[in-house]
């Protein structure tokens, strides 16, 4: 009985003790400015401290899932440039960057607008970096949009998240080639047009990149296939589930077409001539 009594008589001293400090400082706090100033920068700095050591503890926890999205990446990456025809003893990572016509350039997505019909990003490789506009931007699950401008240290680029851009797809690696369009709604969908009637659809076909565009290499997988619906009789109009989710993007890689200004040339000459002949 005796030794329970010193127990309870412990507790409530500690207790008395802890109502006691805590009284302490709510009148140190209120007794004048730098008392309060003091206590009130100790409080901001033990939360920030937790803060801070949460946020680490959350990085540490999130950098596996980051390392195996980027391993994924890496693979898919690499299979892209076997089928491409690319060995694996090219010579230097300047070789390894360097598939057909395209030369490729991995970035950093740093600023991301997400929140408008006219979506834009920030890369972090410019000009220092030999990057132009006019080149396209891609993982190796789907089209990130393409470059329109470029500082020394950075890249600015219309995102597919936008109302006026437009990708060549193809459904499968041989079936029929349409625009793809973001369907303005959600930050995965995308509409596939303009796919001729005849064509039998089966949802859960992927869409490609068709490699027409001289913006971004063929093959490139972009989303998978859903419902679809005839327009005015003759084609289909047909929903395509992105691969890749734009407003979480930020791991990319810049495709410049190292032919563009030899196909562009080409096709001014053929249209100039088909001027004269008339």
């Amino acid at each position: 009985m005796a030794k329970r009594t010193s127990i309870w008589t412990i507790l409530l001293n500690a207790a008395i003790f802890i109502a006691l400090e805590i009284a302490a400082l709510a009148m140190l706090r209120h007794s004048g400015e730098v008392q309060g100033a003091w206590i009130s920068q100790g409080v901001d700095g033990f939360n920030a401290s937790v803060w801070g050591t949460k946020e680490r503890i959350g990085g540490y926890f999130g950098l596996r899932k980051q390392n195996d999205s980027l391993a994924n990446e890496n693979f898919r990456l690499h299979q892209l440039l076997l089928r491409h025809g690319l060995e694996e003893k090219a010579a230097s990572e300047e070789d390894m960057r360097i598939v057909g016509s395209f030369h490729y350039t991995p970035a950093t997505v740093v600023r991301h607008s997400s929140n408008s019909q006219h979506n834009v990003l920030i890369l972090d490789k410019g000009s220092m970096d030999d990057v132009i506009a006019g080149s396209g931007v891609v993982t190796a699950q789907g089209v990130i949009g393409s470059i329109d401008a470029v500082s020394e240290h950075y890249a600015h680029v219309i995102s597919f998240r936008n109302t006026g851009t437009v990708v060549s797809a193809r459904i499968g690696r041989e079936g029929a080639v349409g625009p793809l369009r973001w369907d303005g709604i959600t930050s995965d969908g995308a509409i596939l047009e303009e796919i001729p009637f005849r064509e039998g659809l089966e949802p859960g076909d992927t869409v490609y990149t068709s490699g027409y565009s001289e913006l971004y290499p063929a093959d490139i997988p972009i989303g998978i296939t859903g419902k679809s619906k005839v327009v005015n009789g003759a084609t289909f109009s047909i929903k395509v589930k992105l691969f890749e989710d734009l407003s979480k993007v930020r791991y990319v890689t810049i495709t410049a077409n190292n032919d563009k200004m030899e196909i562009r040339n080409l096709l001014n000459e053929s249209a100039a001539e088909d001027e004269n002949q008339r």
